[in-house]
Parts: structure tokens; C-alpha cells; sequence
């Protein structure tokens, strides 16, 4: 039976992939130290009898201890939201150099299969509408930073892994990437003005972690594209408001198309024999199914929020000649 480790298990990739060994029959740990992942995405794998979550952070001492015996480790320990990743940026980095080098140390202590998820360039959400941008300067740091290490560790069987847009249930509706803003927007009935008219890779989770999981079986050193059929930002966005039955979108094409580099899945498919089957529209309705839920919960909150802080001084008079007396005030 392998034993793999997960880091950053507890994330959206790293919980999907979680459930993929496990449902193999795969024993499994994740590592995370939930920054930015979240126990509840695990939540239904705790009771599991050949699951572990292990709440530690990469890039500290004896966080990858008393494992036992490992044949596999998935380094996922770099935040794939652009939100997130903004938000704890040192934490990113010194996971990217302390952390990825104890993942490889216990990799070439085990002669365990080793492969690195390094992103290939996510998107900045702007209040005006989606641009895509270059990354924020930290993450994309942190990617170098991990395959610069990975590449050139000796005596480890590695391989990298590029995820473009990966897109599914479990993602965020305000992580960030372009996926999780069109649907949320979509559900919210909101109009999305779409200014970028590039095209980009989608590829759902559960075609992502399929692919993830060949390459852990393989020798294949990469790096691996994983990605999907090309399609536009806008065809994602008509399909999430179609599906929705709510939302609009307004085509501003004010930016010039950002240049991405599409995915070589042609390679990907000879190597692996693998290649995404989920149709769009498929993908879309089963993220929107799963995030309905968060965002009426959200809804909610905010609706409770604004009743508990509403004014009520104006509701209330003194009463002339009576000190510290209030009442009622009248009705208009």
C-alpha cells in the first residue's frame, strides 16, 4: 500500500487529491498549516482509518517527523489563490525555500516519488472588472523559488506539475481566480464586466487530480502541463450565467488580450496518456451546485450583521423637565 503525503492538503487542490488516493485505497497524510486552506475541506476524511491531518507549517522543525514509511509526497504547499497568497507573503516564501527543501529532504530519505505543483501565472481581480495581470511578485517568486530547488536536488525521483486554470467545488467564491469570480458573480446576479478578451485553459478538479495522481505513478520528470481545451473568459462566463439563471455580462474590451501561454497537451497526452473529459458546461454546473451554499451562507451573515448594528438613537426623545428620562418617539 503507497503512503502519500500531501502539503497543503487541506487547500483545493490538495483536498481533492486527498480523496482521489484515498478512494484508491492509498494511505494518506496531509500537512497544512491553515494559513489558507481549511479543516472543513477535509472534514469528512478525518474519520477515515488510513487518512491523517497533521496541522503543521512546512517549513518548520519536526513538522515532517515520525511519517513512517513514505513512497509518494504531492507538494502543494503554495497557495494557487492570488488573494490568499497576497495575504500571507512571507509565510509563502519561506514555505517556498524551508519548506520545499524538508519535503525534499524526506523524499530522498524515503526514495519516495516527489512532484511539485508550480503555478503558471494566476489572475488579479479588479474593481473595474478582470484584467489579467502578471503575478504578484512574491507568488511568483515562490514558484521559481520551488522548482530552482526541485530541479536541483540530487538523488530524488521528481517531476513538476503546471496547473493553469484549474476550476471546481471547494474553490472559494473570493479566492481570486478568474473561475471562482465569474461564478460567484453569476449566483449573485451581478453584471461582470469582462474587459480581458484573452483565452485561457480550464481544466476541472477532477480531470486535474487524475492527471496529478499518473504522474505520481510515473517516472516522468516534466514539467507536465495540466490544463484543459482552450476556451475564452467570456464563453466561461456566459456558460456560469446561463447555468445560473442569474447574472449578466458586459463585454468591455478595453485592455488588449493578455498573452498566455497555452498548455502543451499534446506532450502531456503522449507521456501520460491522459486528457481531460469533463465538458465546460459540466464543470460549471457542478461549481455552481457546490457554491451556493457558501455564498447564501454569506448572505446571510451579512444580513444579521447589518440588523445587529442598525441606528436606533433616533428611535428615542427626552422628555423636557425629567432628567434621564426617555421615550418612545412619536410617530411621524
Amino acid at each position: 500500500m503507497y503512503h502519500l503525503v500531501v502539503t497543503g492538503g487541506a487547500g483545493f487542490l490538495g483536498s481533492h487529491l486527498c480523496r482521489a488516493r484515498l478512494a484508491r485505497g492509498d494511505r494518506v497524510t496531509a500537512i497544512d498549516n491553515l494559513s489558507t486552506g481549511r479543516i472543513a475541506a477535509v472534514a469528512e476524511l478525518t474519520e477515515h482509518p488510513r487518512f491523517s491531518l497533521r496541522i503543521a507549517d512546512t517549513a518548520d522543525i519536526g513538522t515532517f517527523a515520525d511519517l513512517g514509511i513514505v513512497t509518494h509526497i504531492a507538494h502543494l504547499a503554495c497557495p494557487g489563490s492570488p488573494v490568499a497568497a497576497a495575504r500571507v507573503t512571507t509565510a509563502t516564501l519561506r514555505s517556498a525555500v524551508t519548506g520545499t527543501l524538508a519535503a525534499l529532504d524526506v523524499a530522498a530519505a524515503h526514495q519516495a516519488r516527489f512532484v511539485l505543483a508550480s503555478g503558471c501565472g494566476p489572475h488579479d481581480i479588479e474593481s473595474e472588472g478582470i484584467r489579467g495581470r502578471a503575478a504578484p511578485c512574491a507568488q511568483k517568486a515562490a514558484h521559481l523559488l520551488m522548482e530552482t530547488a526541485t530541479r536541483n536536488f540530487p538523488d530524488t525521483r521528481i517531476a513538476i506539475v503546471r496547473p493553469f486554470e484549474v476550476y471546481g467545488p471547494h474553490m472559494r467564491p473570493a479566492d481570486g481566480r478568474v473561475t471562482a469570480h465569474l461564478c460567484a458573480a453569476a449566483l449573485r446576479d451581478q453584471t461582470i464586466r469582462l474587459t480581458d478578451p484573452s483565452f485561457r485553459s480550464f481544466v476541472y478538479i477532477a480531470d486535474a487530480t487524475e492527471c496529478l495522481s499518473a504522474v505520481l505513478d510515473s517516472d516522468i520528470p516534466g514539467p507536465i502541463d495540466l490544463g484543459g481545451p482552450s476556451a475564452s473568459i467570456a464563453d466561461f462566463g456566459r456558460t456560469a450565467c446561463e447555468l445560473a439563471g442569474t447574472g449578466w455580462i458586459e463585454f468591455a474590451p478595453v485592455d488588449p488580450a493578455t498573452i498566455i501561454r497555452p498548455p502543451a497537451l499534446t506532450r502531456t497526452r503522449a507521456e501520460l496518456g491522459w486528457y481531460p473529459t469533463t465538458p465546460l458546461p459540466v464543470g460549471i454546473h457542478h461549481t455552481l451546485d457546490w457554491m451556493r451554499r457558501p455564498i447564501l451562507h454569506s448572505a446571510r451573515a451579512d444580513h444579521r450583521n447589518r440588523r445587529c448594528h442598525r441606528p436606533t438613537a433616533h428611535r428615542y426623545r427626552r422628555r423636557p423637565g425629567l432628567r434621564n428620562r426617555w421615550l418612545p418617539a412619536r410617530s411621524p
